[in-house]
């Protein structure tokens, strides 16, 4: 089925539409024959296979054993317009960039039923069309977007072989036998497959691979560890321009990090939360439109993305003026002992929920302490009292997406048990709204989180984000260095 590279020049295409309000009305003869000549021989021959290939040949081939007999379909997804003739950075699908390590829109892996396992080819766009113009006059074009890999290229940087995807739908539209496909993705590819797949089949196939994700592989903690680095150096970039952030607003905080994302890695892992005072008692503040005051606090949850697309989430709870209040420490410690008993709850064939009841314990038992709830302990416990204060789940699992594995089964996550390898946040908080009648006025509008990376290890856990200071008295002692 799969299409050959050489003839990729060949296809016949629509003719290239121009802009409507172009201020070219059209080619002249002399200049399409002029764009036609003249450029160098771009072809890259020294490329050597992408640092995860080795790791991407044994997913397929652990996907292949699980799906014996039928063709399987991971679109990389196409561009999205963000307005008019612009669109949004493309990232693409978790699925095909776990399999292939490719990450160009339009991508679509299919592996091929054999007696044996499967063919894996990715279907991809080759070079732009130099014969037709398409590389200067189509938007899409290289000299308008860049470069593409060849690909004779993709070949050697994926290892496996790689065909014009343009001529990918006309062959899934004549593919016979049993066909899965990762949905969601690129209409296209579905819509040529929608007489040969079910809903039910292709769930299936999702489940799948994010369950394999559960467990990383060596290069995958390495990008996990690469991305808690990077974040921990963007915290110490913020803590050095508070001052900045106090004349301007939480986008300061947000800009800062920000640009430390875009240097050591590929983008952020999800969106900032940048919010100081009152706002951190909002569990997703990414407004960040807020002013940034001295005698509060500031929660920062904030992850760099790895070029290869692994994110770290991290979240330190700052006082702003480099010293906690006595109120302000008294949270923020029993929030940093919660989250020391869910780290220690961490371990290789424990519950996956033990850490979080660990950490929600110790939180309820402050609260009754306090005098904010009745107690008990156990009963504010059975009946989840303490989530007025503590909304959220203690932790997730972490990789690829920030929230990563999200579709595999309830008994393999949530009710699963913790294996080497896997890698998850573990992040109480107490967040006091600033509307609560129910507690004293001055708990009003103080929010608390403290995250970090945890990696399941042979004989317990491994802090991956460990270079960030936790206990109030360390982070007080890094702010004021930091400051100089």
């Amino acid at each position: 089925m799969a299409a050959t590279a050489a003839g990729a020049d060949e296809t016949e295409e629509e003719p290239i539409k121009q802009r409507k309000n172009g201020l070219y009305p059209g080619v002249s003869d002399e200049l399409a024959e002029n764009m036609q000549s003249g450029w160098a021989d771009t072809e890259l021959h020294d490329l050597q296979p992408i640092a995860q290939a080795e790791h991407t040949a044994a997913r397929r081939a652990a996907l292949s054993a699980r799906f014996p007999g039928e063709r399987l379909v991971v679109p990389a997804g196409n561009l999205k317009t963000r307005s008019n003739d612009t669109e949004y950075a493309f990232r693409a699908s978790v699925e095909y960039a776990y399999l292939t390590g490719n990450q160009t829109e339009d991508g679509v892996l299919v592996m091929e039923p054999t007696a044996t396992g499967h063919d894996a080819t990715v279907y991809l766009l080759p070079r732009s069309n130099r014969a037709n113009g398409e590389f200067w006059l189509d938007g899409m074009g290289e000299l308008w977007v860049g470069r593409r890999n060849s690909l004779t290229e993709a070949e050697k940087l994926y290892g496996l072989p790689a065909s014009d995807v343009r001529e990918l739908t006309d062959a899934l539209r004549e593919a016979t036998g049993p066909v899965r496909v990762v949905r969601g993705h690129d209409a296209g590819i579905e819509a040529a497959l929608t007489d040969k797949v079910t809903a039910e089949r292709d769930e299936e196939l999702r489940v799948f691979l994010s369950e394999a994700r559960l467990v990383k592989d060596a290069f995958e903690i390495g990008e996990l560890q690469k991305a808690c680095d990077s974040t921990a150096r963007g915290f110490e970039d913020v803590v050095k321009v508070l001052d900045k952030a106090e004349a301007t607003s939480e986008r300061y905080i947000e800009g800062t990090f920000f640009l430390r994302a875009r240097v050591e890695g590929n983008d952020i892992g999800y969106g900032s939360i940048c919010a100081a005072g009152p706002h951190a008692t909002t569990l997703h503040w990414v407004r960040n439109d807020g002013a940034v005051r001295s005698g509060e606090l500031l929660l920062l949850d904030a992850g760099v993305e790895t070029h290869s697309y692994y994110t770290a989430d991290i979240t330190r709870t700052l006082p702003i003026n480099g010293r906690y209040t006595e109120l302000q420490k008294k949270i923020y410690d029993a929030v940093y002992e919660a989250q020391e008993a869910g780290i220690a709850a961490v371990k290789p064939g424990a519950k996956f929920r033990d850490f979080h009841d660990a950490s929600q314990r110790v939180l309820a038992e402050k609260l009754v302490e306090w005098g904010l709830v009745e107690g008990p302990v156990e009963r504010v416990l059975e009946l989840g009292l303490q989530r007025r204060w503590t909304l959220h789940g203690t932790g997730h699992m972490l990789g690829m997406d920030v929230h990563d594995c999200a579709a595999a089964r309830t008994e393999a996550y949530v009710n699963g048990t913790l294996e080497p390898g896997m890698c998850l946040t573990v992040e109480p908080g107490l967040y006091f709204q600033a509307d609560d009648l129910t507690v004293p006025e001055e708990y009003r509008g103080i929010g608390v989180r403290i995250e970090d990376d945890i990696l399941v290890t042979e004989d317990g856990n491994k802090n991956l984000s460990a270079a960030l200071p936790r206990t109030s008295d360390d982070v007080e002692a890094w702010m004021a260095q930091l400051k100089g």
